[in-house]
């Protein structure tokens, strides 16, 4: 018999360190080897066995009870949005693309790293406007708009042309990384760039470690998945198991007018921009919060997707969900609170020490429509009650 979910300690000391060493190593997406050595390192310390795919995504297991049947997999990733170098211009300076989706207007003023090909090797600069003087421009600092090709990096070296640049070893595609600062201030909140997603790193390593450390067997083998490819669409399209009945993504929540979102909570994702999450996954993601006490809002995102759309587009054969952390300024000069990762931590751990949605359903990929759990009455309406199973005559 499955024991009932409880909520655990979660040791926030080892959250917040986490958080801030994760935050501190430069990862663009296409450049992540080294965040990956740090949290295979930090398994490692977990004792949680893994893996890692070609194009190094991490695939962690905690066994449970059964070496048959369904497991379920949380996803995370540790890329972030940056720039490429996409061309060095005649005047010594970097003309940047994005890497990821992301306004030029959050980057300027950005302290950056550039990364050459010699690989002991960092360059250090800092993104700014074309017209970035009052000085010399007056009002027009204030009248030049928005956009990559109206920003720059100038390199902290002794250069004024390509020619210098080239000297420096810097070349077209070099990776150039936002430096994040980050901050926890005594009030608990958490302030800076990347926090999509490495705070929800190291929330569900905290949530892992409650468990661990609880000595609790889950009822169902979980998979932690790393990615590395969120930030550009890729996410979670490789490593996951087969057997991977449900997969729940963590990932930054919106907190912004109109949104439900809150720094100081968790969020149960119903839809984002790929559509709905599975209906019976999200209702006991917010159920396993409400029964225990965990803050916990709903909401519903448009302009959004994570690494669960890329597994759907994959082709994967799961129940899919969404939990976040509030974040306010997503993508730009973003904050959250140390309080809003443990609801989410806590949640985490619950969902871990649950059973799967359907157990015996969801043991297969496929089986009989008799057999599949549903909404099996259609709602009575104001013209009275249904006559039958939803969709069938």
């Amino acid at each position: 018999m499955v024991a009932s979910p409880r909520l655990l300690p979660i040791d926030m000391e080892y959250l917040q360190q986490v958080l801030v060493e994760l935050l501190e190593i430069p990862s663009p997406s296409g450049r992540t080897d080294h965040v990956q050595q740090y949290v295979g390192e930090r398994l490692d310390a977990l004792g949680v066995p893994f893996s890692v795919t070609r194009r190094g995504a991490i695939n962690a297991r905690l066994a449970g009870p059964r070496d048959d049947g369904a497991d379920r997999a949380v996803v995370v990733h540790t890329d972030t949005i940056g720039c490429l170098v996409k061309s060095l211009k005649p005047n010594g300076r970097l003309e940047l693309t994005p890497v990821g989706t992301h306004s030029a207007r959050f980057s300027e003023g950005a302290h950056v790293w550039i990364f050459t090909d010699e690989l002991d090797r960092v360059i250090t600069g800092q993104v700014l406007p074309l017209k970035a003087s009052g000085h010399r421009y007056n009002d027009g600092v204030d009248l030049q708009g928005v956009g990559w090709g109206l920003v720059e990096a100038r390199v902290d070296e002794d250069v004024t042309d390509a020619a210098g640049l080239r000297k420096l070893g810097i070349d077209v595609g070099d990776f150039v990384a936002l430096l994040p600062s980050p901050q926890v201030t005594p009030s608990g909140y958490v302030k800076s760039r990347h926090l999509d997603d490495k705070a929800g790193v190291a929330a569900v390593l905290a949530a892992f470690k409650a468990v661990i450390d609880a000595g609790i067997t889950p009822p169902v083998t979980a998979h932690l998945l790393v990615t590395t490819t969120e930030e550009v669409g890729h996410g979670a399209s490789h490593g996951l198991d087969q057997d991977v009945a449900e997969i729940v993504s963590v990932d930054a929540a919106v907190c912004a007018p109109g949104q439900q979102s809150d720094e100081r909570a968790a969020t149960v994702a119903m839809g984002d921009g790929t559509g709905p999450f599975d209906y019976h996954l999200t209702r006991k993601l917010a159920g396993l919060a409400a029964e225990h006490g965990v803050d916990v809002r709903r909401d519903v995102f448009d302009f959004y997707r994570s690494d669960v759309a890329a597994a759907l587009e994959a082709g994967v054969h799961a129940r899919v969900a969404l939990l976040g952390f509030g974040v306010d300024a997503t993508h730009g000069h973003e904050r959250t609170h140390l309080t809003g990762l443990h609801n989410l931590a806590q949640l985490v751990s619950l969902y871990l020490q649950s059973e799967l949605v359907f157990p015996e359903w969801d043991a297969e990929p496929e089986g009989e429509l008799a057999d599949f759990p549903s909404l099996a009455v259609q709602p009575a309406t104001e013209e009275g009650p249904s006559d039958g199973p939803i969709g069938l005559d």
